[in-house]
């Protein structure tokens, strides 16, 4: 039986040739968004193939932020191109398109959909140049209000938040009208005249060193300081001709030291004047020698000279952090307005240096509502419904400072410092401001109080370690007026014993033994 013959691997298929020549049209549809292909295919100015080369064109065109003179455009004729490029160029959409291609894709949509009217509005009796300004007019109004949203959202935000799709823009400009975002955007106005508040939140937190030092958190350690001392210095002198070492031969007039063979010149008759004559020239051959001494001189000298001092550390800054506002009642008005400002503040910090932020809005008992604040859509809302509210609770500080110190003990907030916005006008129990003391001294925790109001109080000196002072929020209310008062410190000044501190409590006489003391004495006086 023969052998079989090894069969070869088959050919590659030849490509089918009956839908090549329409694919081929449809090929640039292959760089546009799945959302561009419908109005490109359907629109009715202009051919297929121009009309998509110019859209996949001008998207490149504007992700780059740049544009190019219409009479290169493939599409769309000449005289619509020119005023389409003029509307682009005066809304510079450019610009606001550059690295962003969702936002470009929906203005192409946008571009292919009011193009599209031209023919219906010339179907309704307008004319060729009228029909074409009715569509650039209804382009450029529409992407006029668009651009200035996003303007808004930058200004506020910095930036336009990713899950707002410009696709859906409907959804987010129904936020953007309302009263409460109009009130975001008076706060944010307000932060320009309060610049002191993106220092204080920059600072709050404990994981990045700073350059500042921290005075709070000194050490004793061992400093060198530079001091001037007696210095003692030896040195070795070399003396000549003072008994010790023989070195060797030189010629001298110290008989002592002489050759033997000068010597012989002295028994001579007449080479003794020889000996003589090189005695009076110091030239006779004699032993050198020599001996060294030690010499200890003292000079004064720099020297480093070790002390125990106080060194600061360097601050801690840029965690998390936890921001307590107060909503009662009495902060209407200018206080109303600067608490906002911290909560806005605190957001934006927060985004634009990767931090997490919480929030408790506090008022009465049982009235704390807790927000964590992101810059995306479900936060904007939220900051936005709490920037549209007034302030008319009561003030119970117990209960957000119950959350905080829960708070700390999830290792997310564990770097955490706390900020407390509020007029002061609320007292914690002892027990709570022990908590609160015990927090600061094993887990580090800071405590920066905003004190929005003529003078501190208190209850809040008692919980801060700070405070900054806003003596002017009257201001930010709508009434030019000072504060009455020439310093917030008066109760620090005028009733330090008021204090709950450890010098006043050590000083404290609890009432059953004051009453014991009075009682004897009372019936001292009787007597």
């Amino acid at each position: 039986m023969s052998a079989a013959l090894p069969v070869s691997p088959p050919s590659a298929l030849p490509a089918p040739l009956l839908f090549e020549s329409g694919e081929r049209r449809l090929a640039t549809l292959d760089g546009l968004a799945r959302s561009l292909w419908l109005g490109g295919l359907t629109n009715s100015q202009g051919s297929l193939e121009p009309r998509l080369d110019a859209l996949a064109g001008l998207r490149r065109e504007l992700l780059a932020g740049v544009t190019t003179p219409p009479e290169t455009w493939p599409w769309p004729p000449l005289p619509i191109a020119r005023a389409l490029n003029g509307a682009i160029a005066r809304l510079d959409l450019a610009r606001y398109c550059s690295d962003k291609e969702e936002l470009t894709d929906t203005v192409l949509m946008s571009i292919l959909f009011h193009l599209d009217f031209i023919v219906d509005y010339r179907d309704r009796g307008a004319g060729e140049a009228e029909a074409l300004g009715m569509a650039i007019e209804a382009f450029e109004k529409d992407w006029q209000q668009h651009c200035g949203e996003i303007d808004e959202l930058v200004q506020v935000f910095g930036m336009v938040p990713d899950d707002c799709k410009h696709s859906r823009w409907d959804q987010m400009r129904g936020l953007l009208h309302s009263s409460g975002w109009q009130e975001v955007l008076r706060i944010r106005r307000l932060l320009e005249r309060l610049p002191e508040l993106s220092k204080i939140i920059r600072g709050l937190g404990r994981s990045r060193p700073s350059e500042e030092p921290d005075t709070a958190s000194q050490a004793i350690v061992e400093v060198m300081e530079k001091a001037i001392a007696q210095r003692a210095e030896s040195r070795t002198v070399r003396v000549p001709d003072m008994p010790g070492e023989t070195r060797g031969i030189h010629r001298s007039d110290r008989i002592a030291r002489m050759l033997p063979a000068e010597a012989m010149l002295l028994g001579h008759p007449r080479l003794r004047l020889v000996w003589h004559a090189r005695r009076a020239e110091r030239t006779l051959l004699s032993y050198e020698d020599d001996d060294r001494m030690t010499e200890v001189r003292l000079h004064q000298a720099l020297v480093a000279q070790p002390r125990p001092g106080p060194q600061a550390g360097k601050r801690l800054e840029l965690g998390p952090m936890l921001v307590c506002v107060d909503t009662s009642g009495s902060m209407q008005g200018g206080a109303e307005a600067v608490a906002k400002a911290v909560v806005l503040e605190a957001m934006r910090s927060a985004h634009a240096q990767q931090r997490a932020c919480h929030v408790f809005a506090f008022g009465g008992p049982e009235e704390l509502v807790e927000m964590e604040l992101g810059v995306d859509r479900a936060g904007i809302e939220r900051v936005t419904d709490f920037l549209g509210q007034g302030f008319r609770g009561g003030t119970d500080i117990c209960g957000p400072l119950e959350r905080v110190i829960a708070k700390l003990e999830d290792q997310r907030w564990q770097l955490a410092d706390l900020l407390i916005a509020t007029d002061g006008e609320f007292g914690a129990t002892p027990d709570m401001a022990a908590r609160l003391n015990a927090a600061k001294q094993t887990l580090g925790l800071r405590v920066q109080g905003v004190l929005i109001a003529d003078r501190e109080t208190v209850g809040l000196l008692e919980v801060a370690d700070s405070i900054y002072p806003v003596r002017d929020w009257r201001r930010y209310g709508g009434s030019n007026v000072d504060s009455p008062i020439h310093s917030e410190r008066l109760t620090a000044l005028y009733f330090p014993g008021a204090l709950r501190n450890k010098e006043n409590k050590e000083a404290t006489v609890a009432g059953k033994t004051a009453s014991a003391a009075l009682i004897p004495g009372h019936h001292q006086d009787k007597r």
